[in-house]
């Protein structure tokens, strides 16, 4: 700025002098073409030089008005400047001189005087992005750029490092093009840096652990197959899930549960090398991404091996949070990938496959993903997807085992739910219940189960051999669990036209275990209706005698695990004596399921049992056929 205001006044100057001259020359032209006018060439010098100082005072009054114009512009100028928190620079690169405005050096924590060459300048940008910045400044003065433009820190004289965008353009070239004066602005963008990493964090890292999140993570394998496929070097996805956590989340509350997640962070940050990347899914789940584990896959499952037994040793260790300590074991799947490793979800899915089975193994271990356990998940699926389909399609049918008396009369039957796919054949309820019950399929499935039952009891009564006949139909924990069970079961009954005590539900002991109030509850309003309950395959579970006495039973079955062998393993025959004296003793009767021989009868109705079920008396089949059921004779 100083330098155009010398400018300015030289120009205005000269104008002034010329003026003047002007003026003089005119007067001495004006005494010789008027002389007879003016006889006085005395008169004409001063006429002359009175109409040049006019000239002169209305130059100065021009002059004065643009100062100030320019004062004004200048103000405006700073202002703008000031509003848009901009510093100014002015590099003279021959000389080196970099001159630098107030709110420009400032910004650093000095004054102009302080910093104004070029070697200040430079010493003051960090030293990792210098070279980018340079790179910018450097393609400008050869052209390449309209202008120059970088993002980069320097250091503040007292708060450490700060971001600043600064931007310039060649304003002056010397002979030959050459640039000789570079102008320019700078801005202090610390808090819109500060804004943007917090931006970054959230999108690409955990809040609570402050690990990588599955963006990230997806992004860093994408760019491992890549390195991989190009490398020919083996890579490996470890799956982690801690076991048990939602139990302890629950009952020490979720400010422990993120303490644990918290530490466990920790601990696998601790063991991994500074190239791999640990990660969070959510949850209690986390992936470790190893890289460059060798060219042969044998080398790369060992290191991997290696790996998973510290984080198996570390992380079973136990944690110190919120002043108490606590045991949290991890159950580890693992693959390898390489040249053909696949793509990202594929990987990522096989290590979750392979954690399961750690699950299934008995937890706190390491597992390789093979394809065996692909191939079961595609069967899982395929099988879950004709599941869904059947029971619209009417491909159910309830068969119905007999139950006989002490004499071979027929008291009823169990209702058993088959599946006949018109290309699979007859499945096998062991393949398809458990889906149905981590589907959730079991609910519509169950509730037709107890609908078609029902429907079969009121056309058995509607016969008096048959109107004494009881029909037991098992009921799913999950089923059970509903808050609507006890209206849709009596919504069944009425529908059907069913007496309700000729109805037996089969629980199981497992799903007495949680929440035994609501179980009870349940259980002492339909038994205020009329219906029984068994309790199925007594023995196998967490058998306990003070729910017994809370509970409405009827019945207690003896599992057929412990009638098979009741003559030759004096364990078993203990356990079913024990079982029909406990039944005896609270008011209970005893069936004995899996009869198949006369002496295994005899044997359990020497000891007090009077109700069995077994293929003795007659296998699973359509309701018609259970008229014709064999009676035997005690």
């Amino acid at each position: 700025m100083k330098i155009l205001s010398y400018r300015n006044r030289v120009e205005w100057l000269s104008f002034g002098m010329l003026c003047c001259a002007s003026l003089v020359a005119s007067a001495y032209f004006f005494t010789d073409m008027h002389s007879a006018i003016i006889k006085d060439v005395k008169t004409a010098v001063f006429f002359a030089w009175l109409l040049g100082a006019v000239l002169l005072a209305l130059m100065l009054t021009m002059l004065q008005r643009r100062r100030r114009a320019s004062h004004e512009t200048a103000a405006r100028i700073e202002l703008a400047l000031a509003g848009a928190d901009l510093g100014l620079w002015d590099w003279h690169l021959p000389s080196g001189q970099r001159q630098v405005s107030k709110r420009g050096a400032s910004m650093l924590g000095y004054v102009p005087d302080e910093i104004d060459t070029v070697a200040a300048f430079y010493s003051n940008v960090h030293p990792d992005d210098l070279p980018s910045m340079q790179d910018a400044l450097d393609r400008h003065l050869r052209a390449e750029t309209p202008g120059y433009e970088a993002e980069f820190r320097m250091r503040h004289r007292t708060a450490g490092w700060i971001w600043v965008h600064s931007r310039g353009r060649v304003v002056e070239r010397g002979a030959g093009g050459a640039p000789t004066r570079v102008m320019g602005t700078r801005m202090d963008i610390t808090a819109r840096k500060i804004a943007e990493e917090k931006i970054h964090r959230l999108a690409f890292y955990d809040g609570l652990t402050a690990l990588p999140n599955r963006r990230l993570l997806l992004d860093r394998l994408e760019l491992a197959l890549r390195k991989s496929a190009a490398s020919g070097q083996y890579g490996a996805v470890l799956f982690l899930d801690l076991d048990h956590f939602k139990t302890l989340n629950d009952t020490l509350g979720h400010d422990v549960g993120d303490q644990l997640l918290r530490s466990v962070a920790h601990r696998l940050l601790e063991l991994v090398r500074a190239g791999d990347t640990v990660a969070r899914l959510g949850g209690d789940e986390f992936v470790i991404l190893l890289e460059g584990l060798g060219e042969e896959a044998s080398a790369a499952a060992r290191a991997v091996e290696g790996v998973a037994g510290e984080l198996l040793c570390r992380l079973g260790r136990p944690h110190r949070l919120l002043g108490r300590e606590l045991t949290s074991t991890p159950s580890i799947g693992a693959t390898l990938f390489a040249q053909a490793g696949g793509s990202v979800d594929e990987l990522l899915k096989q290590a979750d496959l392979a954690m399961y089975e750690a699950k299934a193994g008995g937890r706190h271990t390491l597992r390789f993903f093979d394809p065996l356990m692909q191939q079961r998940v595609s069967e899982s699926v395929l099988l879950e997807a004709d599941l869904r389909a059947a029971l619209p399609a009417r491909q159910f049918v309830l068969h119905y085992q007999p139950i006989v008396d002490a004499v071979g009369e027929v008291r009823g039957a169990e209702a058993l739910i088959r599946w006949r796919h018109p290309l699979r054949g007859e499945v096998r309820p062991d393949r398809f219940i458990p889906l149905a019950e981590r589907t959730g399929l079991i609910l519509p499935i169950g509730l037709w189960v107890l609908q078609e039952a029902c429907a079969q009891l009121a056309r058995w009564a509607a016969r008096p051999e048959t109107a004494h006949w009881t029909v037991a139909v098992n009921v799913s924990a999950r089923q059970f669990r509903q808050p609507e069970f006890v209206r849709q079961t009596l919504e069944v009954l009425a529908r059907s036209g069913a007496r309700p005590g000729l109805l037996k539900l089969e629980l199981t002991e497992s799903m007495l275990l949680d929440d035994l109030d609501d179980v009870a509850a349940k259980m002492h309003e339909l038994r205020a209706e009329g219906i029984r309950f068994s309790l199925d395959d007594f023995g196998t579970g967490y058998s306990s005698l003070s729910y017994l006495k809370r509970l409405p039973l009827c019945q207690l079955k003896i599992d057929r695990s412990f009638v098979k062998d009741v003559l030759s393993d004096g364990h078993d025959a203990a356990i079913a004596r024990a079982i029909i004296a406990l039944a005896g003793s609270l008011g209970l009767e005893a069936v004995a399921e899996g009869v198949e021989t006369l002496p295994q009868r005899d044997f359990l109705a020497e000891n007090g049992c009077r109700v069995f079920q077994g293929y003795l008396f007659g296998r699973p089949g359509p309701a018609d056929l259970m008229t014709t059921a064999a009676v035997l004779v005690a």
